[in-house]
């Protein structure tokens, strides 16, 4: 399978390659590395990792929403 920039990854700004969520839902399953765009809320990622991943998403979630 070949992957397509801009729709199946990109690069963020210090050049690290990023999967999207779309990658990761045609892949079906979580890989348990953490990925930043990982739609199945990090199932096979390790403890404690799990943990500071869930904690960092919802943090920014909370952050991007508007104040009421």
């Amino acid at each position: 399978m070949s992957l397509i920039e801009g729709t199946d990854f990109y690069y963020d700004v210090q050049g690290y390659m990023v999967l999207t969520e779309k990658y990761h839902l045609e892949k079906g399953y979580c890989c348990g590395y953490g990925c930043r765009h990982c739609p199945y809320q990090y199932e096979n990622v390790p403890e404690p990792k799990r943990s500071a991943l869930t904690e960092q998403a919802v943090a920014s979630i909370k952050n991007a929403s508007p104040e009421p």
